[in-house]
């Protein structure tokens, strides 16, 4: 097979992560290598960039300059939430073919991977000889058929960090927090919130993941229950926690309104892909503190009750990187690079684990459809039978992906006798 000789082009999309960059890095200098490219260009802001001819030349960075990526978080080419429309997409081949492009690759989540299913598909029905990878990427680990996704174990760490930080503040001061963590429609990152936990009655004590129905009775009797034994209470809930069918489907209170079940949270404001913009305000960790205040001090008196946002934190926080993250995010950068270069094939990087007792992976790819035809949320057996906290074969699954957590301790001293 005569190898198909033009330039590259590379973009990111998404949600920035810590690691992302690491997956550019590693797909430049892997196209450095080879002598079909002939030239590497970053788009900037994603497809945006393309549409636009917003290119850099990455083949020109020198390797002092990548180097200084590496643990720089976010997406240093600039993200991108567009979904390109068809009369998008011909403009895209328009540039393409100026510019005599023959590689594209897509570092993001699904809805990156469905973008670059849209440009692989239209060049197969255009006859233009071309080769489109999907560089996998997203906090929220839900990607189909990948084992884990590169972005998740920093920002999983991150939270598990958060709480254990969380836990000791609330030690010192007792009262019930409640934190809200990203997490459309999967709750890895939420449940994440408990692997730095020091000692059993370490908090979060309380965790609700969007894959099951939140019922707010359910939830108050949870919290007093916890309360009344440690005198204290966290709680970890997922910022797309849906109530079930006899819950209310507006609830107003000063703070404004929380728009929660399904059918009610399409009035929210979309993104490009068309979900719902659900974290950044604050309402829903504020309308949980109102709830729990509300039915909780006629029973218990007056109550330290706070709610925390974590938002955009989560993503690209500096000094958190996971090295096993960091790791793989490199490898399938590379990977994607050789896949494209090494034979007539467009596809997705993907993660699998080995069968073992420890921690390992090997690395494959599959067709762009495969991955981008839906998303992944936790397993059932990832949630205990309550919906309120993690199982133990999620903190198996998950606990290596972080890596070293934090040295902490507890003051276990004996107390002194009253006189």
């Amino acid at each position: 097979m005569a190898r198909l000789v033009g330039n590259a082009v590379i973009g990111q999309s998404g949600g920035p992560t810590c690691v992302i960059n690491r997956s550019l890095v590693a797909c430049v200098e892997e196209l450095r290598k080879a002598k079909q490219v002939t030239g590497i260009y970053g788009a900037r802001h994603g497809v945006e960039g393309i549409l636009c001819e917003q290119f850099v030349d990455m083949k020109g960075q020198s390797t002092a300059a990548l180097a200084k990526l590496l643990d720089t978080p976010s997406a240093m080419l600039g993200s991108s939430r567009k979904k390109p429309k068809p009369a998008d997409c011909a403009r895209i081949f328009e540039v393409f073919k100026k510019h005599n492009v023959r590689y594209f690759f897509y570092i993001g989540g699904g809805d990156s991977a469905q973008t670059a299913n849209i440009i692989n598909e239209l060049a197969r029905g255009e006859g233009y000889e071309f080769r489109t990878f999907h560089i996998p990427k997203t906090i929220d680990n839900d990607l189909l058929i990948n084992d884990h996704t590169p972005g998740y174990g920093t920002a999983a760490r991150f939270v598990a960090s958060a709480f254990m930080g969380d836990d000791l503040d609330n030690r010192s001061l007792k009262g019930i927090k409640i934190d809200v963590v990203m997490g459309r429609h999967a709750g890895y990152l939420t449940a994440a919130s408990v692997l730095g936990k020091l000692e059993e009655d370490s908090g979060p004590h309380l965790v609700y993941c969007p894959e099951r129905v939140f019922r707010f009775e359910q939830f108050i009797d949870d919290v007093d229950r916890v309360y009344r034994r440690l005198g204290r209470c966290i709680v970890a809930a997922s910022e797309g926690i849906a109530v079930g069918p006899n819950e209310e489907d507006l609830i107003t209170t000063e703070a404004g309104e929380v728009l929660l079940r399904d059918e009610v949270r399409e009035e929210l404001p979309k993104d490009a892909f068309g979900h719902a913009q659900l974290s950044g305000t604050g309402i829903l960790a504020d309308y949980l503190v109102y709830r729990a205040r509300k039915a909780l001090e006629p029973k218990h008196g007056k109550l330290r009750l706070r709610g925390d946002t974590f938002g955009y934190l989560q993503r690209s926080f500096p000094g958190v990187m996971s090295e096993v993250d960091a790791r793989e995010a490199t490898q399938v950068g590379r990977l994607a690079a050789k896949y494209a270069l090494s034979s007539d094939v467009d596809g997705s990087v993907i993660i699998k684990r080995k069968k073992g007792k420890s921690y390992a992976v090997e690395y494959d790819w599959k067709p762009l459809s495969e991955v981008a035809m839906g998303e992944k949320g936790m397993p059932d057996d990832f949630i205990n039978k309550a919906g309120n906290y993690p199982t133990q074969k999620f903190i198996d699954y998950a606990r290596p992906l972080i890596g070293k957590m934090p040295k902490t301790g507890l003051l276990m001293a004996k107390p002194v006798k009253k006189k």
